[in-house]
C-alpha cells in the first residue's frame, strides 16, 4: 500500500511538473517553415513550430516561476524572429506573449486570427524592414549650430576658459540653443533622408530620437531581394553628409514598426 501509494505520489508529481511550462509565442509564420536544429529562444528552450493549415507560430517552452524581462530574453526574442525574416515573412508577437499550452497556439491564436494572418503574411512575402539610422559627428555639429548662431557664438566666447560657477546661465542659454538646433536639424535632414527614399518606397515609418545626436531613425519596409539597391541611396545619402552624418543600414529584421500581431 505504502509502495503503490508513493509511486501515485510521484506520478502525480511527474504531471505537474510536465504541465507547469508554458508555452512562449515568438510570432507568426507561414506552414512551411521550419526553424534550425540548433535554434534556441529565452532561456535556451529549442524552437519549435505549431501549425495550423497554412499558417503556423514560432514558439518555445517556459518555465512560468522563471521573470521574463531580462536583457538576454529580448535579444533572443529579437534573434529568432530576426533571423526567419531573412528567409520567410514573419508577423512579430509583441515580447511576452505566453499561453497555456499548444492546442492553446492553435485554438485562440491561430484559428482565432487565421484570415487576418493569411492576409498580412501573403502581403509581407518577400519583404523585411530595415531601419535606416544617422547619427551626428559630435564636433562637426556643434561647429555647424555655433556658425549659424550669432547668440550661440556670442554665448561661446563668454564662457571660454571661464569657471563654469560664473557663467552658468551663459551656458544654459547656449545648451537651450543647441538643442532646438538639434531638433530643427534632425526635422531637416530627416526631411531629406524621406526625400532619398521616395523614388524606392512609401513605406517609411519615422522613429523619436533615443540620443540627442540621432540625425535620422527611419523603418522602411522593403524588398529583399532588392536591399542593394536601398544600401546604394543610403551610401549616397553619407557621402553628402561626410564627416556630419555617420549613416548606416540595419536589417533585414523582422517588420516591428509595421504590424505588431495582437496578442
Amino acid at each position: 500500500m505504502t509502495t503503490t501509494d508513493d509511486t501515485d505520489h510521484t506520478d502525480d508529481d511527474t504531471d505537474e511538473g510536465a504541465a507547469a511550462a508554458v508555452i512562449y509565442v515568438y510570432g507568426i509564420v507561414p506552414a512551411d517553415v521550419h526553424p534550425e536544429e540548433a535554434a534556441t529562444g529565452i532561456h535556451d528552450a529549442p524552437i519549435e513550430i505549431v501549425t495550423h493549415g497554412e499558417i503556423a507560430a514560432l514558439v518555445s517552452e517556459i518555465d512560468p516561476g522563471q521573470r521574463l524581462g531580462a536583457p538576454v530574453d529580448l535579444q533572443a526574442h529579437a534573434r529568432i524572429l530576426d533571423g526567419t525574416s531573412h528567409v520567410a515573412p514573419v508577423l512579430p508577437l509583441r515580447f511576452g506573449a505566453v499561453v497555456s499550452d499548444r492546442d492553446a497556439v492553435i485554438n485562440e491564436l491561430l484559428a482565432e486570427h487565421e484570415d487576418e494572418f493569411t492576409s498580412a503574411l501573403q502581403e509581407l512575402e518577400g519583404f523585411a524592414q530595415y531601419m535606416v539610422k544617422g547619427r551626428y559627428v559630435e564636433e562637426t555639429i556643434l561647429r555647424e549650430i555655433v556658425d549659424d548662431s550669432p547668440k550661440a557664438t556670442s554665448l561661446l566666447e563668454e564662457i571660454r576658459d571661464q569657471p563654469e560657477e560664473l557663467t552658468r546661465d551663459a551656458r544654459m542659454a547656449l545648451g537651450e540653443i543647441i538643442g532646438h538646433a538639434l531638433e530643427a536639424k534632425r526635422d531637416a535632414d530627416t526631411r531629406s533622408t524621406l526625400e532619398m527614399l521616395s523614388p524606392l518606397t512609401d513605406s517609411v515609418t519615422v522613429r523619436d530620437p533615443t540620443h540627442d545626436e540621432d540625425a535620422v531613425q527611419i523603418a522602411v519596409l522593403f524588398e529583399v531581394d532588392r536591399q542593394g539597391e536601398l544600401e546604394q541611396a543610403v551610401g549616397e545619402l553619407a557621402e553628402r553628409w561626410d564627416n556630419r552624418v555617420t549613416m548606416g543600414i540595419l536589417g533585414p529584421m523582422a517588420p516591428y514598426d509595421f504590424i505588431v500581431a495582437r496578442t
